[in-house]
C-alpha cells in the first residue's frame, strides 16, 4: 500500500495498491476503521490476483471530493498561526505517547 505512486513504482515493487491520499495515510483516513479495513482487504486482493510483477491498482477511495486538499494538506503557508500551533501541539502529544511506549518496551 502506498500514497506516493511515482516513488513506489520507481522502486519496482511487485504489487502496489495506490491510494491518492496524503503521505502517511496510504491505509486510509485516520479514525475511519471501515475505510481502513476496506483498504486492507483491497490490498490483499491485489496480492492474490495480480497478473504479474509491477502491478498497480488504484483504490477507489478519495480523500476529498476535489483535489484541493493537495494544495492545502499540511501546507503551513495556507494555515493560520493558530492552526500551526494546534497541529504542533497535537504532534508533540503523539511523540510523547510514542516515547512512553518505547521506554516501556525497553524496560520490559
Amino acid at each position: 500500500m502506498g500514497a506516493a505512486k511515482d516513488i513506489v513504482e520507481h522502486a519496482g515493487v511487485p504489487r502496489l495498491l495506490f491510494s491518492d491520499f496524503p503521505l502517511g495515510n496510504a491505509a486510509g483516513k485516520p479514525h475511519e476503521p471501515d475505510t481502513q479495513a476496506f483498504t486492507l482487504d483491497l490490498a490483499l486482493k491485489v496480492l492474490e490476483s495480480a497478473v504479474g510483477p509491477r502491478t498497480t491498482v488504484q483504490s477507489p477511495l478519495r480523500w476529498a471530493d476535489d483535489g484541493d486538499w493537495k494544495l492545502d494538506f499540511s501546507n503551513v503557508d495556507r494555515m493560520s498561526p493558530e492552526e500551526v500551533a494546534k497541529r504542533r501541539a497535537e504532534f508533540d502529544k503523539v511523540k510523547q505517547v510514542a516515547l512512553g511506549q518505547r521506554q516501556k518496551a525497553g524496560a520490559a
